[in-house]
Parts: C-alpha cells; sequence; structure tokens
C-alpha cells in the first residue's frame, strides 16, 4: 500500500515550534495539509517559522507558551480553539540541555579534583532540576492541556526522546535521566490512552546539529570538536543527521491509516548510533 499522509483537516500542535526540529516538524505537518500552532516560548522565533509556512500557502499560528506554566498553556489552547476549534495531533518537542547540569570531565580522575574543573560534585540542583523539569514536566504539562481536546478521536501524541535514552551520554546526566523519563512516560500514556482514542509514540532523534549543541559541536572556526568526533566514530553511517530526515518518521506515526495499530513505540533516527556496540 502507499500511503499520502493527508492531514487535511487535522490541526496539530506543536510545542518547541521556534528550534529547528520541530519548526521543520510543523513546516511538514502543513505541507501535508494541517492546521498547525507553533508554541514557543520565544514567540520571536515561532511567528518566524509560522511565517515560512504562510508564505508556502499552508495555515499557521505563532502562540507564546511556557511548558512548565499551566496557566500559559491554558491560555495557548485558547488561542489555538480559536483559530482551529479543535486538535487533533500534540507533537511535544519543547526540551533541552542547561549548562548548569553539565559536567567537564568525562570521566572522574584526579583533574577532577581541580577548581578549575566542575565535576559531578559540583553540578548545580537548580541547573538539573530545570533540565529535569524542561524536558519531562515540559512534555507532561501539555499533554495535560491537550489531550482532553482528542479523546475519542483518533488524536495522536508524538514525543521527542533522544539517544540519551538508550546508553547515557558523558557529562550530561540530567539530561540523559530526563529523556529516559521521556520515553517511560510515553510507554504510560500509550497505554493510559489505549481505549480512549489516542496513539501515543516517541521520536528518539540521533545526532542533529541544532541551536543548542552547535557550541558543543564546533568550535568558533567551524572545525568540529572532539565530542564530534567521538559521535561520529560511535555512529555507523559516520555523519549528522539533517532535519528532514526525521519526516517520514513523523508522517508515519501521526497518520491513523499507516500506524493504526502503533502506540507505545520509541523509533530512533540515528544513523546506527544505538545499534553500534564500538566493536
Amino acid at each position: 500500500m502507499k500511503y499520502t499522509h493527508d492531514l487535511t483537516g487535522k490541526t496539530a500542535v506543536v510545542t518547541g515550534a521556534g528550534g529547528v526540529l520541530c519548526s521543520d516538524f510543523a513546516a511538514l505537518l502543513a505541507e501535508n495539509g494541517a492546521e498547525v500552532a507553533l508554541l514557543d516560548l520565544n514567540l520571536e522565533a515561532a511567528q518566524k517559522a509560522a511565517d515560512r509556512i504562510t508564505a508556502a500557502g499552508g495555515k499557521a499560528i505563532a502562540v507564546k507558551a511556557n511548558v512548565l506554566e499551566k496557566e500559559s498553556l491554558e491560555e495557548a489552547k485558547k488561542q489555538v480553539l480559536d483559530a482551529f476549534g479543535k486538535v487533533d495531533i500534540l507533537i511535544n518537542g519543547a526540551g533541552g540541555n542547561n549548562p548548569k547540569g553539565t559536567s567537564d570531565d568525562e570521566f572522574y580522575t584526579d583533574e577532577s579534583a581541580k577548581e578549575s574543573v566542575k565535576s559531578f560534585f559540583e553540578l548545580d540542583q537548580a541547573g538539573i532540576q530545570f533540565v529535569l523539569n524542561l524536558n519531562f514536566m515540559g512534555t507532561l504539562l501539555p499533554t495535560q492541556t491537550f489531550a482532553p481536546l482528542m479523546l475519542n478521536k483518533n488524536g495522536v501524541i508524538i514525543n521527542i526522546s533522544s539517544m540519551n535514552a538508550y546508553r547515557p551520554l558523558t557529562k550530561i546526566p540530567a539530561y540523559s535521566g530526563a529523556k529516559a523519563a521521556i520515553s517511560n512516560f510515553t510507554q504510560y500514556l500509550a497505554v493510559y490512552f489505549a481505549k480512549a482514542g489516542i496513539r501515543v509514540n516517541a521520536i528518539a532523534p540521533g545526532f542533529f546539529v541544532t541551536h543548542q549543541n552547535r557550541g558543543l559541536l564546533f568550535n568558533e572556526d567551524g572545525t568540529p570538536t572532539a565530542r564530534t568526533g567521538k559521535i561520529l566514530n560511535a555512529t555507523p553511517m559516520g555523519r549528522f543527521g539533517e532535519a528532514s530526515e526525521l519526516g517520514g518518521t513523523l508522517m508515519w506515526l501521526v497518520d491513523n491509516e499507516a500506524a493504526s495499530f502503533v502506540t507505545g513505540i520509541v523509533v530512533p533516527v540515528d544513523g546506527g548510533f544505538s545499534a553500534y556496540s564500538g566493536v
């Protein structure tokens, strides 16, 4: 069978829609006929993404929303309903890391004890809590807000997990733990909503260059960092992914015909990273 992924008549809400990956998700959904609400704390970034969609003939609005504040999300829901009248698809894309939850060292050694090195023991509690909240609560609260609109209406929720959920990367314990929670939460929601007409799945991207991680992957002169070398050596396909390469998985999972019996899974899109033992 050939599926065309026709989303005409569907309304999608995308959080974190001002970012590289989620703005692409929003554009792809609109390209396939959906009306799209782009939610982001950075309204300017969301508006630019929405403007690109409308310039291409799609239907989109930008909405300022803080995924960590229920009141903000309720106001965003009101704006979405005023514009489109319903919600069929929720993409929980908001998330990210914070330098305060990131250590300087990969392994504890004698060097880690130096004052100039931020080891695991110097990680900031507030920074760690922020990362956990942004990723986990930033998925839970939008789901609480928008899922009631999709009950018994063939709704779809897509969460964004990560390779960190499979194997924790060095230096970023808060982000790794948060993304592991997203994968677990995806399975919980899939079971919880299984009899209520909502399918819930997640995408676990491998390594893609975004605004948030560019400084970790490339030096100021554009040369790759040592961490980039490690990533590419551990990725059998030997390169970073392109944002557009997540689109096929997204469209399959949101299509109620193509993925009608698919719920509770986390799909890695990673160039083989999660399959490679390093040997």
